[in-house]
């Protein structure tokens, strides 16, 4: 009710649009509100040093940004990629941790090392490589078709480094070897026993002396949604003494030369500093260790765990972050220099896999708003008699109005769902008709909406009325499938900022939820940013106007969702489009991909396109020859199914010129 209270008295403008989304809290410098009520894109070389006042704040409208998409024929929903984004993430990271490492006199380097299971697809994978490559940043694979991917993408330089994680066959191992033979430093590094035998024999066999890891089993719990991968039941590492089984095999074989890397995996999404410094403490006591066994230690990679600010919060709840990344980068050198040098240990090359930190930031999801479901009253047509011979119910009803102020407003609440709920049960055993249903459906909103009114009025809101506004809320119905584009939402319940594109000068009159297009009662969006609770079960939006789109937005998506994307309902993949931003302004389309066509959906899950489309004209064809349709409608009825085999899977509205 709070939310509520503040936007009646407050005056809108474009700073309390700012902070009804809060943009300026979860935007990392990257979004703003321009003066004419616009999302805008900053261009990240610029970002540093974004100003509160409207007046410097310039940008890429998102809405100059459909517009060139609908141009290229591309229409909503559209997966947006921002290329200067990805090149500024990856330059601050690197270039915070080279500031602190400067700065603490630690005498050892950084690497970084994007891994491929956050973002798979070929575009982000190669402007990683190519942003990358300056600061030696590389790759991170669990699989032999990622490790495919990542040696077909790096560049010449030896300063780009490989690790090899998840199970690994004698394929696997063979290519990891031929990409230490071609100068990659590409680390195999050892998940489960049985893959040390092959490593071993296989190194023999090709004449190749490979560079191994080790991945130690963390004791260590965080916090976050993710707290289950840190501990003792955590599926990844081995155990003490099975690291203790790896090192004698080594030394047995005379290669514990080749033993150069620990890693260890801290967590993900870990949202408070304080773990991070406890799990790179213990890391460095097995580093320690596997030193004084005799390994030729120099690497120590902490895995992943550098979280994003989904919510903007600056928390340690789940889906925020405690810390900067400055502050992130000097604990992790910080707590590195002075363990080991307790140990009198060198200090070896820092090595982290930051996924979403990398790549969450670049990717916008962007439609368009297709319908919506309100719930107040409408005019229902009833017939004179039918108004007289109407229940005592509904007097009943009407009369609530008569006694319903600010000190009555839990009796007349209560009052109403009685008689609403008496009306229904009437309505089941066949005593009332259709319309006078509805009649006493419209008069209980009509309640509602008189009580919403008074609330502001009261001192103490009555707890059975807390959460009004999500009983009232609208729903909006968007052209996109929250199963395809942001399985995270339903899977998890991540938050993903929310919010208009545009209209953004005018004051929000509406609130409501977000449904999408698939027929799943899970399709919705209910869980937004707040700006003082943990989450608002509703969002403030504008109402539709006639013949004009309303476009929305998600962002923060760049990580994991177009991977984890399925084919609910055989909605596909939306189109794509990647922008770079010029320096002084303007941008250019870089690259753009169409979605799915339903040919093309229906491929993937084992239908024969060019047989649906034999067996559908024979059955035209045979309809024809028993006289229902002629030659012509079966052509045109063939033409129609072949123009939607190739057409895409999401709602297609004539679009406005």
């Amino acid at each position: 009710m709070r939310d509520m209270k503040i936007e009646q008295q407050a005056e809108w403008d474009i700073k309390r649009a700012q902070d009804t989304y809060g943009i300026k809290n979860w935007g990392n410098g990257y979004f703003d509100i321009s003066p004419d009520g616009e999302v805008i894109i900053k261009n990240p070389k610029d970002s540093s040093s974004v100003q509160s006042s409207l007046e410097q704040s310039s940008g890429l409208s998102l809405v100059e940004v459909i517009e060139g998409l609908r141009d290229r024929d591309l229409h909503m929903p559209a997966l947006l990629r921002i290329e200067n984004i990805i090149d500024h993430s990856i330059s601050t990271l690197n270039e915070s941790f080279g500031k602190i490492i400067e700065r603490l006199g630690y005498r050892g380097s950084y690497r970084g090392v994007f891994p491929i299971k956050v973002n798979q697809q070929a575009q982000i994978v190669e402007e990683i490589a190519r942003f990358g490559e300056r600061y030696g940043y590389g790759f991170e694979v669990g699989s032999k078709p990622e490790m495919i991917a990542a040696l077909s993408t790096l560049g010449n330089s030896n300063d780009q480094m490989l690790i090899c994680n998840g199970y690994k066959d004698q394929e696997f191992i063979d290519l990891a070897l031929q990409a230490v033979k071609l100068g990659t430093r590409c680390f195999v590094v050892i998940e489960a026993l049985s893959e040390l035998p092959i490593i071993v024999e296989r190194s023999k066999a090709l004449g190749i002396e490979p560079l191994i890891g080790v991945r130690a089993k963390m004791t260590t719990k965080v916090g976050g949604h993710w707290n289950s991968t840190s501990g003792d039941r955590s599926v990844f590492g081995l155990s003490a003494s099975q690291i203790i089984q790896v090192v004698d095999v080594l030394k047995d074989n005379d290669m514990l030369h080749c033993l150069q890397l620990l890693h260890c995996h801290l967590g993900s999404q870990i949202p408070n500093i304080r773990d991070i410094r406890g799990g790179v403490s213990e890391a460095c006591r097995y580093y320690a260790d596997l030193c004084n066994e005799g390994a030729s230690m120099n690497y120590i990679d902490l895995g992943g765990g550098l979280a994003v600010d989904y919510t903007g919060a600056h928390s340690q709840e789940s889906q925020s972050r405690n810390y900067s990344l400055d502050e992130y980068c000097e604990d992790v050198v910080e707590t590195v220099m002075s363990t080991l040098d307790g140990y009198g240990i060198s200090h070896p090359t820092l090595v982290t896999e930051s996924g979403r930190a990398t790549v969450a930031y670049s990717s916008i999801l962007l439609f368009n708003i297709l319908d919506v479901t309100r719930f107040e009253p409408v005019e229902i047509r009833m017939s004179i008699d039918e108004r007289e011979d109407g229940h005592e119910l509904l007097d009943n009803m009407q009369s609530i109005f008569d006694y319903l102020k600010p000190a009555r407003v839990q009796e007349c609440f209560n009052d109403a769902h009685y008689y609403r709920d008496e009306v229904r049960e009437l309505f089941k055993r066949g005593q009332i008709g259709l319309r006078i249903r509805a009649e006493a459906e419209n008069l209980f909103l009509k309640v509602l909406r008189d009580i919403k009114s008074l609330l502001p009025e009261m001192d103490q809101i009555p707890k059975d009325l807390e959460g009004f506004d999500e009983s009232l809320a609208d729903i909006y119905y968007g052209n996109f499938s929250l199963f395809q584009s942001l399985p995270d939402s339903w899977a998890i319940d991540q938050m993903f900022p929310v919010m208009p594109v545009h209209r953004l000068d005018e004051k929000p009159d509406r609130r409501a939820v977000l449904a999408d297009i698939t027929c799943d009662c899970d399709g919705k969006i209910d869980r937004f940013i707040a700006i003082d609770r943990e989450y608002s079960p509703t969002l403030p939006v504008h109402s539709l106007k006639e013949s004009e789109e309303y476009y929305m937005g998600v962002f923060l998506v760049g990580a994991y969702q177009e991977t984890l994307g399925d084919l609910h309902n055989l909605f596909g993949d939306t189109n794509v489009a990647s922008i770079r931003l010029h320096d002084g302004g303007g941008y250019e389309f870089v690259k753009e991909i169409h979605g799915d066509t339903i040919e093309d959906v229906l491929g993937y899950v084992e239908y024969q396109p060019w047989e649906m489309k034999l067996r559908y004209r024979n059955k035209l064809e045979s309809a024809v020859n028993e006289g229902r349709i002629s030659a012509r409608e079966r052509q045109q009825m063939m033409n129609t199914f072949n123009a939607s085999m190739q057409g895409y899977t999401y709602y297609e509205k004539d679009h406005l010129s």
